[in-house]
């Protein structure tokens, strides 16, 4: 972790957000129908059965991973045959970039871990879009799949049945869906843990950016997490995303490494 991070504190919030973020993502897969989960000493091994990369990965919420456990779980998890990544906290070394080199994963880009406190956060947002954000269960699984795809602007089928099953009726889970005039606009999708509450698929289609709905979407998600006892929230947001995410009180609290096959 960057010096500045380290004197302002933030050493065990940024710990805590780590172990946060690998615990919802491993239960995301547990959950989801195409699901593979794998553990070896402080390295986890996660396919999503998706096509993206991030949701196919080899990480450890430890600062230092275990080498020799990154190595076999990044070759079990690349016979999965599907676009994947490895994904290390900022001092993890250039050890895993050569380990990483090894198997194909040559690009690399890093990912801020942003954290925001209850107290911190700034829920305000537009309700004059006439938008409604509302919970989803099981039974909007293909409908929050096709937003999901359209939000995130990707070819039909990228996410494959990652959110089908019973993943947004699983303990922790809460889906949402922005609908507008002609059906659904926008996702959201928080999980629960035992301190923190992560804020992921924040997606709005594009033909309705601009008009307030992921940072509606976003609220909706913290207020929830919030009311239920949860003192703070996490997430890694894309690059478009973070002044979103920096107005609402939310602050990078350190920055991943994550190695792709391609950039």
């Amino acid at each position: 972790m960057s010096t500045k991070w380290r004197e302002r504190g933030d050493v065990r919030t940024a710990d805590r957000a780590a172990e946060a973020l690998v615990d919802a993502v491993a239960r995301l897969v547990r959950v989801t129908p195409a699901g593979w989960h794998a553990e070896y000493g402080n390295v986890v091994g996660l396919v999503g059965g998706s096509a993206v990369a991030s949701l196919n990965a080899v990480t450890s919420s430890a600062v230092k991973p275990d080498l020799a456990a990154l190595d076999e779980l990044a070759s079990a998890v690349a016979a999965c045959g599907l676009p994947w990544s490895i994904l290390v906290r900022e001092d993890a070394g250039d050890e895993v970039a050569v380990l990483a080199g090894r198997h194909g994963l040559a690009a690399c880009s890093e990912v801020p871990l942003m954290v925001c406190a209850a107290s911190d956060a700034v829920l305000r947002f537009d309700e004059r879009q006439g938008v409604l954000v509302r919970r989803v269960d099981s039974s909007w699984s293909g409908a929050y799949t096709d937003a999901l795809t359209a939000g995130f602007d990707v070819p039909e089928g990228t996410f494959g049945a990652l959110m089908g099953g019973s993943v947004l009726d699983a303990p922790g889970f809460a889906g949402y869906l922005a609908d507008g005039p002609q059906g659904p606009v926008g996702t959201g999708l928080g999980v629960g843990g035992d301190e923190m509450i992560g804020v992921f698929n924040i997606a709005v289609d594009p033909r309705r950016r601009g008009h307030g709905l992921g940072r509606a979407l976003t609220a909706r998600v913290l207020a929830d997490g919030f009311a239920a006892g949860l003192g703070a929230a996490y997430l890694q947001p894309s690059a478009d995303g973070m002044s979103l995410y920096e107005s609402m009180g939310f602050r990078v609290v350190e920055t991943w490494t994550m190695f792709t096959a391609n950039a």
